[in-house]
C-alpha cells in the first residue's frame, strides 16, 4: 500500500527561492520590454553600421568615423549629470517615451538627408552629437524604467537579461546591416533605426511598475552625517554629492575604472597577443572573439541568478579576472589562451551585471537617475582614456607585458583597498568598544543614580547582573538630571533594547522617567513629594540597591 507523504505541521512549506536567471519574464511588463528592446537595439546596431560605412564613404578616412564617434560620446561626458537630474526630476514613462521619440526623429532626419543627397559631414557630426545628447536622458530613464517592472530580487536577472537581449541585438543589428545598407543603402538603415525607436515608444505608455517596486521604501540609503536638513533637492549638484558621500558607490566606481583601463580592453591585447608573440593570424583571432562572445553570453545568464550582489563580490570578480588575465599574458600556445579566455569572459559579464545591479538599486529611488548620470559621465570618461593608455603600454612593454601588468595592477589595487577598508573597520570596532567601556555606569551609593546625578553629563547605560539594559545609542540619548529634580529624557533618534534573561524589553522613556531593568523585576522611581532617599530593596533611575 502506498502511504501519502506526511503532511507539515503548521501549514504548507514555504516556497523555494527561486533563483532561475530567467525569473524576470514571469512579468508581463518585462517581455514586452525586452522584445522592444531586441527590436530597439538590433536598429541601433544597424544604424551604427551604416553612419560608419557612410562616413566612410563620404571622407574616405577612418579617422573621421573615430570623430563622428566622439561626437556622439562627448555629451555623455560632458552632460551625463544633468541627464540624471532631469530622469529624477521628471515622470519616467514619459521621459523614457518622449526621448526615444526624439531619437527616432533624427533616425527619419538623417534618412531624408542621404535620399536627397544633402548630408555633409559637418551635419552629420551634428547630427550624431544630438543622439548623444538625447541618450544622456535616454539611458538612465531606460534602464530605470526596465527595473521598475520587476521586484528588487528580479533585477539582477531583468539586468542580466538586458545583456543578453542587447547582445544578440548586436549581433543581429549588425548583420542586418550588411544586408539593408548593400540592397537599399544607407537611409533604409537609419529609417529602419527611427521606426525601431517608435515601437518602443509605443510599448510604454501601456507598462505598469511591479507593486513591490513602487512600495519600495525610499529610505533605503542613510543621509550623510554632514547633509544639511531635509532637503530633497533635484540638481547634477547633488546627485554628485550623494555619490561621494556613498562609500559603496565609490568603491565600484575605483574597481570599475581600473578594471576598464586595463583589464577590460581585449578586443585590443589580446587582437596583438594573437597576431605577434603567437603568430596565429587573423582567423584565430576570430576565433578567440567567438569565445569571449560566447563566455559573455554565458556570464549573463549565470549572473541572472544573482539576488542580491554586493560590491565585495565585484571586487573579488573582478581580481578573479585579473589573475586570469596574467595568465593569458603568459600564455604559451592558442589553445591554452582559448582555455584561459572562456572564463575571463564569464567572469567579466558576470561582474558587470553585480555592478549594475549595486548601481542602480543602492541609492534611494529618487536619487537613481542622477548616480546614474554620474556614472555615464565617469564611465565615458575612463573609456575615452583607457585605450590610448594600454596602447602606449603595449608599446612600451608590449602585449604579454601589458596583460601581465594590467593584471597586477587591478588586482593589487583592490586587494590594497580591501585591506585598508578592513582595518579601518577594525580600528573603528576597536575604538567602539573601548568607549563602551568608558561610558559604561555602575551604582554606587545610596541616593545616586545609575547614570549619574551630575548636571548636564550624558546618560550611560545602566550595567544589570550579567547584562546590559540596551545597547548603544551615540548621540541619540542625553539626560541631563538637575539635583533634586527629576531626571529628564531627551530622545534624539531611536531607543536602543534592552535584552534580559528569557526575554526583551524596550527602554521607556515617557514622562521623562526611564526605568530599569531587573531580570524578574521592575522598578520606577515615583519622582513625587516624599520620595525615598534611603537605600532600598527596589532598584529604580533614582537610587541605587541596597547594600
Amino acid at each position: 500500500m502506498i502511504l501519502p507523504p506526511p503532511r507539515r505541521l503548521g501549514g504548507s512549506a514555504p516556497p523555494r527561492e527561486d533563483r532561475s536567471p530567467w525569473r524576470a519574464l514571469r512579468h508581463r511588463g518585462m517581455r514586452w520590454w525586452s522584445a522592444a528592446n531586441l527590436v530597439s537595439n538590433a536598429g541601433t546596431w544597424m544604424q551604427l553600421t551604416a553612419q560608419n560605412l557612410l562616413v566612410l564613404h563620404l571622407t574616405g578616412s577612418a579617422a573621421a568615423t573615430g570623430l563622428s564617434l566622439s561626437a556622439q560620446a562627448a555629451p555623455g561626458l560632458l552632460l551625463g549629470l544633468a541627464g540624471g537630474a532631469a530622469v529624477d526630476a521628471w515622470p519616467r514613462r514619459l521621459t523614457a517615451t518622449v526621448s526615444q521619440a526624439l531619437l527616432a526623429l533624427v533616425g527619419f532626419v538623417t534618412a531624408g538627408l542621404v535620399v536627397t543627397d544633402r548630408l555633409t559631414v559637418p551635419v552629420l557630426m551634428v547630427l550624431a552629437a544630438v543622439t548623444g545628447l538625447v541618450a544622456t536622458v535616454d539611458g538612465p530613464a531606460c534602464a530605470l524604467l526596465g527595473n521598475d517592472l520587476v521586484p528588487r530580487q528580479d533585477v539582477p536577472s531583468s539586468i542580466a537579461l538586458g545583456s543578453v537581449v542587447s547582445g544578440a541585438g548586436r549581433v543581429g543589428g549588425t548583420a542586418l546591416a550588411g544586408i539593408v545598407v548593400s540592397w537599399w543603402g544607407p537611409a533604409a538603415a537609419y529609417a529602419a533605426n527611427g521606426l525601431s525607436f517608435l515601437a518602443v515608444a509605443a510599448v510604454i505608455p501601456f507598462l505598469r511598475p511591479h507593486p513591490a517596486a513602487a512600495r519600495e521604501p525610499r529610505a533605503a540609503a542613510p543621509r550623510p552625517r554632514t547633509a544639511a536638513p531635509a532637503r530633497r533637492g533635484t540638481g547634477a549638484r547633488d546627485g554628485l554629492g550623494f555619490f561621494l558621500s556613498r562609500p559603496r558607490l565609490v568603491a565600484l566606481a575605483g574597481i570599475t575604472a581600473i578594471s576598464s583601463v586595463f583589464g577590460r580592453n581585449y578586443g585590443l591585447t589580446l587582437a596583438v597577443l594573437v597576431t605577434g608573440p603567437l603568430a596565429a593570424g587573423a582567423g584565430a583571432f576570430g576565433t578567440v572573439s567567438t569565445v569571449l562572445a560566447v563566455g559573455g553570453v554565458a556570464g549573463a545568464v549565470l549572473a541572472g541568478r544573482l539576488r542580491t550582489p554586493s560590491v565585495r563580490l565585484v571586487g573579488a570578480l573582478a581580481t578573479a579576472g585579473a589573475l586570469l588575465q596574467i595568465g593569458a599574458g603568459l600564455s604559451p600556445s592558442l589553445w591554452i589562451l582559448l582555455l584561459l579566455v572562456a572564463p575571463m569572459a564569464v567572469v567579466e559579464s558576470v561582474s558587470d551585471t553585480a555592478g549594475t545591479t549595486v548601481l542602480q538599486t543602492d541609492p534611494p529611488p529618487h536619487m537613481r537617475g542622477r548616480v546614474l548620470g554620474v556614472w555615464r559621465s565617469a564611465g565615458t570618461a575612463w573609456s575615452l582614456v583607457g585605450p590610448p593608455l594600454l596602447g602606449l603600454l603595449m608599446q612600451t612593454a608590449g602585449a604579454r607585458g601589458a596583460l601581465v601588468i594590467g593584471g597586477v595592477l587591478v588586482a593589487g589595487a583592490i586587494g590594497g583597498g580591501t585591506l585598508l577598508r578592513d582595518r579601518r573597520t577594525h580600528r573603528m570596532r576597536a575604538r567602539a568598544q573601548t568607549a563602551d567601556t568608558r561610558t559604561t555606569a555602575t551604582p554606587t551609593a545610596a541616593g545616586r543614580t545609575a547614570a549619574g546625578q551630575s548636571y548636564g553629563r550624558p546618560f550611560a547605560p545602566v550595567v544589570l547582573p550579567g547584562r546590559r539594559t540596551g545597547d548603544r545609542a551615540q548621540d541619540t540619548i542625553r539626560e541631563t538630571v538637575p539635583l533634586g529634580r527629576r531626571a529628564a529624557v531627551r530622545l534624539r533618534g531611536r531607543v536602543g533594547e534592552a535584552v534580559l534573561p528569557g526575554r526583551r524589553a524596550a527602554a521607556r522613556a515617557h514622562s521623562g522617567v526611564t526605568g530599569a531593568l531587573r531580570p524578574a523585576r521592575r522598578a520606577v522611581c515615583a519622582a513625587a513629594p516624599g520620595h525615598r532617599t534611603a537605600p532600598h530593596d527596589e532598584p529604580c533611575i533614582g537610587c541605587a540597591p541596597a547594600g
